[in-house]
């Protein structure tokens, strides 16, 4: 078996996003898109020769060779997609604010999570942000962790602006289950600034134990270890201890795939969904997962 075949329930840009990747990997065989209507992401995937359906997820269930599927449709669809996926032996990555599985960060709990048949991928906000508060969390602790994600206006799609609630939720749960804070708040902003703005998130932590020398050492770790699957994710500002408090700011340029390079916020979502699934494919394979 050289590669996992894996298919993609919507083809929207998300999906466009994660087929793109998909094709560029060691592990993965993007095998097939499934959508619900004749749509440009259907077109694009067919000129890529790759097996279209406009039959939703009923050809993805009957065909055995898939294992893994991403689900980049809404929290309302996946409700109904994850027992059905879950009946047919594969394994989900949930693009979704529906959160059926746990929260998945790959740099932080992965490792505790490859068993599991369901697997959410937070948000754009906590796959950038989680990472940094979990590091300093490990060397400082985190009474508190308050994050601000700036994004452009022209990268949130109608999902996205639906959500807004459901990100602020998902993203501040995620800072204490997989973080590690105590308590939390997540802000996001949509700025319409143009040309349109990379991903900006500014992070704020009060620590119990205040060591700038300890936490600079665990960010930096931290930024490379998300670097190995999203190259475009930089620590704009060091961490500076005021106090116990810490203030940190990483961007997140986009790799360019299929999205422009300025939405950075939908490039780590998807870069973090096919960085998990890579690690999964690895392990089906008898294989060292990658980084």
């Amino acid at each position: 078996m050289d590669k996992i075949k894996v298919a993609v329930i919507g083809p929207g840009n998300i999906g466009s996003d994660l087929m793109y990747k998909i094709l560029r990997s060691e592990y993965l065989c993007m095998e097939m898109m499934a959508g619900i209507v004749e749509s440009e992401g259907i077109k694009r995937a067919r000129s890529l020769g790759i097996r279209t359906t406009t039959e939703g997820i009923k050809p993805i269930l009957e065909d055995e060779s898939i294992k893994i599927v991403f689900d980049a449709t809404g929290a309302k669809h996946h409700l109904k997609h994850a027992p059905l996926l879950k009946e047919a032996g594969k394994i989900a990555i949930d693009l979704t604010p529906a959160a059926v599985g746990p929260y998945v960060v790959p740099p932080v709990n992965l490792k505790d999570l490859h068993e599991e048949p369901n697997l959410n991928m937070v948000t754009c906000g906590g796959q950038a942000t989680v990472p940094i508060v979990y590091a300093i969390n490990q060397v400082a602790g985190a009474r508190y962790a308050e994050i601000v994600a700036c994004i452009a206006s022209k990268s949130a799609g109608q999902g996205t602006r639906q959500n807004i609630d459901e990100f602020t939720q998902t993203t501040a749960k995620a800072l204490c289950a997989i973080g590690g804070a105590k308590k939390s708040k997540a802000i996001i902003i949509l700025n319409p600034a143009d040309p349109p703005i990379i991903m900006t998130n500014t992070i704020y932590v009060d620590v119990e134990n205040p060591d700038e020398k300890a936490i600079r050492e665990a960010v930096d770790k931290m930024v490379r270890a998300v670097q190995s699957y999203v190259p475009g994710y930089r620590l704009r500002v060091p961490p500076i201890l005021e106090g116990n408090k810490v203030t940190t700011i990483v961007e997140v340029e986009g790799a360019g795939d299929f999205l422009p390079k300025y939405a950075g916020n939908m490039d780590i979502i998807t870069s973090a969904a096919v960085a998990v699934a890579e690690k999964l494919a690895a392990r089906i394979m008898g294989k060292e997962a990658v980084a």
